[in-house]
């Protein structure tokens, strides 16, 4: 009799208290997909989905819930097979916390998963890329987008040419500097040159 009356005052007590002790009940007796309807905040129902299993929807609820889960989201987003997305928000994790251990390992297993990009180099071992003019579009904005041919003009750093190259760091970085600027101003880029205020 004692108990039975405990038992009605436990739930007479879980009905006023409301739904947040009842789904907090749930996810102690082990049953999350019972607990998330009942839970209001994205983070913590994101997390019982997680467990329950409803991995489509447990990131539905870490993407409402914002960057204080971008590990979670890391997480539901490699069960549902979004490797790369799921790399990024392991990366942005290990962005604010580089010690994070757990992220890190994370991070390289959905890594190993992801297929790698490839693409195609021309000869000087840099990326080929292929230019596509647009019609009637303003001839600066085609001369900035499309730049010159990779390599024209220019050496290619072999072996003759390091055998050649002066060992004075200070002056090669001063004629890299030098090109750089020159680079830069070809590009519009640069505001030009003012006169001596003085």
């Amino acid at each position: 009799m004692i108990r039975l009356v405990l038992a009605l005052a436990g739930l007479l007590a879980l009905g006023v208290a409301g739904k947040a002790p009842l789904a907090k009940l749930l996810m102690i007796a082990d049953m999350p997909g019972l607990a998330a309807p009942l839970l209001q905040d994205p983070a913590v129902q994101g997390v019982a989905l997680y467990l329950a299993g409803d991995y489509p929807g447990a990131d539905d609820a870490f993407r409402r819930a914002g960057r204080g889960s971008t590990y979670n989201r890391g997480l539901s987003l490699a069960a549902t097979g979004d490797y790369p997305l799921s790399r990024a928000y392991f990366d942005a994790v290990l962005f604010t916390n580089p010690a994070d251990s757990e992220a890190r390992e994370n991070r390289n297993a959905v890594d190993a998963l992801v297929p790698p990009v490839q693409g195609l180099a021309n000869n000087a071992g840099r990326i080929a890329a292929e230019a596509i003019a647009v019609p009637g579009g303003s001839p600066v904005d085609e001369i900035k987008r499309l730049g010159r041919p990779l390599d024209e003009g220019r050496r290619v750093a072999d072996e003759d040419w390091l055998v050649n190259l002066q060992d004075d760091p200070g002056e090669f970085l001063k004629l890299r500097l030098a090109e750089e600027h020159k680079r830069r101003m070809s590009m519009g880029l640069t505001a030009a040159e003012e006169g001596d205020p003085w």
